[in-house]
């Protein structure tokens, strides 16, 4: 509720008493409500500038009861009785009836104001003064010897006052008050610990459903640890999923995050560079990185690993329509040989009528009259990206920065052979193992399969 001060509503009720604005003018252009400012104005007839001022006025009920008669008798609204009596909000008058008509005027008497004062907790029997006789009965006894025994029991830091609050949650309270009800009554542990018996068996139940899901985390660590650590949830919850069971990847994100399951891959960043744009062949693939049919479009490139101050150059060609490595080369050098191997291994691949387009970049390879005339002779349609874009050949970039994200900065090698091996196994793994989303969880072979089969 917007607050006014003094001088400005006697501004506006002057104003309106003078004669020159109406009351619908004077709220349109001081954006105050018609019934507020028809409450002023009958104050201040009433009780003149006393009748604008701020009131923090207690009534007693006697006094409620008095502007209730009066209403009554004289046929008044809230608004003129609060006017007459210059009570400060009409709608107290509404509230003081209704409570007069549900309970008398002892429902007038005014409520202690603030949150009600927390139940104390119910204290241990007090034992007798020292030397006199002791009239409590055995039952009284064994029932006071029950509450001392739990008393001890209790931990006392979990009902051990800090800052004015009572130390531990409900959910603490409970586990102490289940691990000590097998010796000690629940009604005693829980009037020693302060807990309602309600609270203390809904929190009962929280902790016996934390552990419904222990059965999927252990598939979850399961999956987790099969993959090396490179599956984060999205993965996780497809290989669960064609395992038979239905999970949400929300609950597979939480609990992995519960056990501190993480994807080790770490995220890949990209960097252009836009230089002269020139073509040595046409850009016909025009970054439309999708395929109707298996050997319809492929791509390829060159990448370089450096293991213990040695190269290692890796040079794969990727089906489009799975995302498949056709086939791949490595070499310690950079030669013409390394990528005519490669392609030589992919054309062996082919069937029938199958012709692809082959898309690369404008490195130095790929533009040897060689390389064109390999291409030609087995009717293979050549295609470039831009010079200085590799957003052209997106799709093999992006396979390289999964080999090295979730590959070779994973691990650590003493030696090039030792690199060879884990490449021919980790592209292995890419092709027959790793599931694709876009791919409906199936691998790039799986995914190819019952397309052939289909």
């Amino acid at each position: 509720m917007t607050k006014y001060n003094e001088q400005f509503k006697l501004k506006i009720v002057k104003q309106f008493l003078a004669g020159g604005s109406s009351i619908r003018a004077l709220c349109d252009e001081h954006g105050v409500t018609r019934t507020v400012l028809r409450r002023w104005i009958a104050s201040y007839r009433q009780h003149g500038l006393k009748g604008l001022r701020k009131k923090f006025t207690h009534y007693d009920a006697q006094f409620k009861l008095s502007v209730l008669l009066r209403m009554r008798r004289e046929h008044l609204s809230y608004d003129q009785v609060a006017a007459a009596l210059n009570i400060r909000h009409p709608d107290s008058i509404a509230t003081w009836e209704s409570r007069y008509h549900a309970g008398g005027i002892d429902a007038l008497a005014s409520r202690p104001r603030g949150r009600p004062r927390k139940m104390s907790n119910p204290s241990a029997p007090k034992p007798t003064e020292e030397h006199a006789p002791d009239e409590r009965t055995r039952e009284e006894l064994l029932k006071e010897n029950e509450y001392l025994r739990a008393e001890v029991a209790y931990p006392k830091k979990a009902r051990c006052p800090a800052s004015g609050k009572e130390a531990g949650g409900a959910k603490e309270k409970a586990q102490i008050v289940r691990e000590l009800r097998q010796r000690h009554p629940t009604a005693i542990l829980l009037k020693v610990a302060g807990l309602a018996r309600s609270t203390f068996y809904y929190q009962l139940k929280a902790l016996g459903a934390e552990d419904r899901y222990a059965d999927l985390k252990a598939k979850i660590r399961s999956v987790y640890e099969r993959h090396h650590g490179r599956y984060g949830y999205r993965h996780v919850t497809v290989a669960i999923r064609q395992s038979g069971h239905t999970i949400n990847h929300k609950t597979v994100q939480r609990l992995m995050g519960q056990l501190q399951l993480k994807s080790l891959v770490r995220p890949k960043k990209y960097r252009s560079w836009r230089g002269a744009v020139g073509r040595i062949a046409p850009d016909l693939l025009k970054r439309q990185f999708s395929a109707q049919r298996p050997n319809q479009k492929w791509v390829t490139d060159v990448t370089e690993f450096n293991a213990t101050g040695q190269k290692l150059y890796l040079s794969p060609v990727m089906d489009l329509y799975n995302g498949e490595i056709v086939a791949y080369q490595m070499s310690e050098r950079p030669t013409f040989d390394l990528v005519t191997g490669m392609l030589k291994k992919a054309l062996s691949r082919l069937e029938g009528e199958d012709r692809p387009l082959l898309h690369s970049d404008q490195g130095w390879q790929y533009r040897m009259p060689a390389w064109r005339r390999l291409l030609a002779q087995h009717a293979l349609t050549q295609s470039m990206s831009r010079k200085g874009n590799c957003l052209d050949n997106a799709a093999m970039e992006s396979f390289f920065g999964t080999l090295k994200s979730a590959f070779f900065r994973l691990n650590r090698f003493t030696s090039l052979e030792q690199l060879k091996t884990g490449l021919i196994r980790y592209i292995h793994y890419y092709n027959h193992d790793r599931i694709k989303l876009k791919l409906k969880g199936l691998s790039p072979v799986q995914y190819r399969t019952q397309s052939l089969a289909a």
